[in-house]
């Protein structure tokens, strides 16, 4: 895999020194924005998103949206979690060293990176995040999305990634995150469930201030809230 990135004639390390170039052409300010953006801001850009989704889910809907909401939040940084896991041994096999120590020229902006290149743990964490936030609310995923492909542009304007470390990264945190879903949330729904039915966590799960009606739902033993014509772009 290496070796595929040692022609300066490859697309990968054509786009690298085009998106790279826009770090040499801009003013120094910009570059700490983008180093810190791409090191930290993005992540915690996702970590607010999360934050707001879970407020959001927890107002809206019926108690069983509210349940799936939630069950699908708290997938997401065990998904994020798995997929940095299972790229250890794609590291250690494809043994891709990073772009400056191969192409000089190169602005970067993070200096220390020692570790392999493919596939970017950065990518991999946020879009697997992006992805379960994606799964709960739809809105809240689209904006998380966002911040994963921003994530990802960063890295290669940083010179620490190709543009195909990005792109496998996002692909790997997309197929863990929905590839392992249906078993994972399966799983979590009982557990989530059982603590909107206790007394000191189901505030964790449905808000104090929705507006609950008198109907069952489901299985849950909750009381289930009416539908606002908002409500409906949850994730089932």
């Amino acid at each position: 895999m290496a070796g595929l990135a040692s022609d300066g004639s490859n697309p990968d390390v054509s786009l690298l020194y085009d998106i790279n170039g826009l770090a040499k052409a801009a003013p120094p300010w910009f570059d700490r924005v983008m180093e810190f953006t791409g090191e930290y801001g993005t992540v915690l850009g996702l970590v607010l998103v999360v934050l707001g989704c879970w407020w959001s889910v927890r107002r809206r809907g019926t108690a069983a949206d509210s349940v799936a909401g939630v069950t699908a939040l708290l997938w997401a940084p065990l998904a994020a979690g798995i997929a940095l896991l299972v790229n250890i041994p794609i590291r250690g096999f494809v043994q891709r060293p990073r772009p400056f120590n191969d192409h000089p020229g190169l602005d970067v902006l993070v200096k220390g990176k020692t570790d392999f290149s493919f596939v970017s743990d950065h990518a991999t964490l946020t879009m697997a995040l992006a992805i379960g936030v994606f799964i709960a609310h739809r809105r809240f995923g689209f904006a998380a999305i966002g911040l994963a492909l921003a994530a990802g542009f960063c890295r290669v304007y940083m010179g620490v990634h190709y543009p195909t470390d990005v792109v496998g990264g996002l692909a790997l945190g997309t197929a863990v995150a929905l590839l392992l879903a249906p078993v994972a949330l399966a799983l979590l729904t009982p557990v989530v469930a059982a603590v909107a039915r206790s007394p000191r966590g189901a505030r964790l799960v449905r808000s104090r201030r929705a507006d609950d009606g008198p109907a069952v739902a489901g299985a849950i033993g909750l009381p289930e809230a009416r539908l606002g014509a908002d409500d409906r772009d949850l994730a089932a």
